[in-house]
């Protein structure tokens, strides 16, 4: 049997700015981010090309000899070209002919003269030439940046085709690039925007992911080489790009219409669990979100060691189940530089966390940058109004330090679960953690269920811990814990 082929990858190259407020293992760590992310895309990082400077080139991102340096990877000029079409009437065109008629003439005429003077110019022109290219040489010296890192090469094989730059740009910057590189050009929101599209599941999410990526595009669209204007099924004037951008308007007011109707489904559904105990696990993705979802609910719900692997929320009871019941949600993972239209899109699926009774902060302990990654949880749900709910931090991944490391981060974070998602101790002790949690605000009440109402009795032992139980002429007396709201609720029931 022959063997399979191979499957081969495109390649990338990197590119990042560094600006001054930025540290080296800062920057360092968006690269290293910015490749995991390419890699979850598809593609073969091998080649970074970075640089020192205050503010990205407004036109190309880098300076010229950075982009020289960019193109010699990608095989492009290394200079923006003009993609302007020439335009000329047969005015311009007769004009032109007999402009260069008449030069013809005048060579020809002063040919001998031009023999004569020729050794004497071809001397001056030759020092001119020197000159004008040590100018050059100096003024390029002067727009590259002294700071600027090497490029980081592994290029053995076939040029990469895709440039991927570090931060987001605009359409110019884009097109610039690609005319420099002769690449492919994706910023980081692409990328990002790309990956949430081929990871989305659910009905809600593909819709949600459709709206940003949408969003994402119609300001980059651009004119097609085939012509100005589409010949057909055009308005009045009316150009190819603002053609399709009335399509996209179109379809993005028919994606929020459907978005809205699933949303009030899910609101409905959150207002019936509103009484319920709801935990939501949040924090930067591939922190071991879902890895911990299966550790405490013992639910099948996806687990890879990628970025933003799964994008919809689920809801699980926590394993063994507790009375009252504990509900666990995974909600979507955070990224630094998140596009602001995927937060907006995803604005539903984060309610999950802001109707949470207590919020588990997960961050990736092995990680040299978490609390960087911490910082950026925290100020998106500051966004949505989230900062207020109850919280605790969890150091997960902890199998991956030393002991002093484990030490280290105790000391400095006491009030922090040290932990594995992997190891059932740590589970079973952030259950007890969970369950501490909801008994602290508990309190013991005494309720009478009339013979009657004993259909009810279900509902009691939903929503609290039935302690002790007995029975007299008026009905079943229970005595019993559980959250204030849920026992007044009881009680006005059952009195009624």
């Amino acid at each position: 049997m022959s063997k399979t082929p191979p499957v081969v990858r495109p390649r990338a190259v990197l590119v990042g700015v560094q600006f001054p407020s930025v540290t080296d293992t800062e920057h360092a760590a968006d690269l290293a981010e910015l490749k995991r992310l390419v890699h979850t895309l598809g593609y073969d990082a091998v080649a970074t090309v970075s640089q020192r400077r205050g503010a990205l080139a407004t036109g190309t991102v880098l300076g010229k000899g950075k982009l020289k340096d960019l193109a010699a990877l990608t095989g492009g000029p290394g200079v923006i070209t003009s993609g302007a079409r020439d335009r000329t009437s047969k005015a311009r065109a007769k004009w032109e002919a007999a402009e260069e008629d008449s030069e013809a003439e005048e060579t020809s005429e002063e040919g001998t003269e031009a023999t004569d003077s020729e050794s004497e110019d071809t001397e001056t022109e030759g020092t001119e030439s020197e000159d004008s290219e040590t100018d050059d040489s100096e003024a390029e010296d002067v727009d590259e940046d002294d700071d600027a890192s090497e490029p980081e090469e592994d290029v053995s094989g076939p040029r990469p085709t895709v440039v991927v730059v570090d931060h987001e740009l605009s359409p110019s910057q884009l097109r610039n690039l690609e005319k420099a590189t002769g690449a492919q050009v994706m910023d980081r929101t692409g990328v990002i925007v790309d990956i949430f599209h081929r990871h989305a599941r659910s009905h809600e999410a593909r819709m949600q992911v459709e709206i940003a990526r949408l969003t994402y595009l119609a300001p980059r669209l651009r004119e097609s080489s085939g012509g100005r204007e589409r010949q057909q099924g055009r308005g009045a004037g009316d150009s190819a790009v603002e053609l399709d951008r009335r399509k996209i308007r179109d379809r993005l007011a028919e994606l929020r219409a459907g978005l809205a109707v699933i949303q009030k489904e899910q609101d409905h559904r959150r207002y019936a669990r509103r009484e319920q105990l709801r935990v939501a696990l949040v924090g930067y993705t591939n922190a071991g979100k879902s890895s911990l979802m299966r550790a405490l609910t013992g639910s099948e719900v996806l687990v890879a060691d990628q970025l933003f692997a799964t994008l919809d929320t689920t809801v699980r009871a926590l394993h063994p189940e507790t009375r009252p019941r504990v509900l666990v949600s995974d909600t979507v993972g955070f990224i630094q530089k998140l596009p602001h239209d995927l937060v907006a899109s995803f604005r539903s699926t984060l309610d999950e966390a802001l109707e949470a009774s207590l919020l588990l902060y997960v961050v990736d302990a092995s990680d040299p940058t978490w609390k960087l990654q911490l910082e950026v949880t925290r100020s998106v749900l500051r966004e949505i109004g989230a900062h207020t709910v109850p919280s605790k931090l969890l150091l997960n991944k902890t199998d991956r330090l030393d002991q002093a490391a484990q030490d280290a981060l105790r000391a400095e974070h006491p009030e922090a679960v040290l932990l594995s998602a992997h190891r059932p101790d740590d589970v079973a002790k952030l259950r007890q953690v969970i369950i501490q949690f909801f008994e602290a605000s508990m309190v013991e009440a005494h309720l009478v269920i009339p013979y009657a109402s004993q259909g009810r009795i279900g509902e009691v032992y939903e929503h609290t811990t039935v302690l002790n139980e007995e029975y007299d002429e008026h009905g079943r007396k229970l005595r019993v814990r559980g959250l204030p709201a849920a026992i007044a609720r009881l009680t006005q029931a059952f009195q009624a």
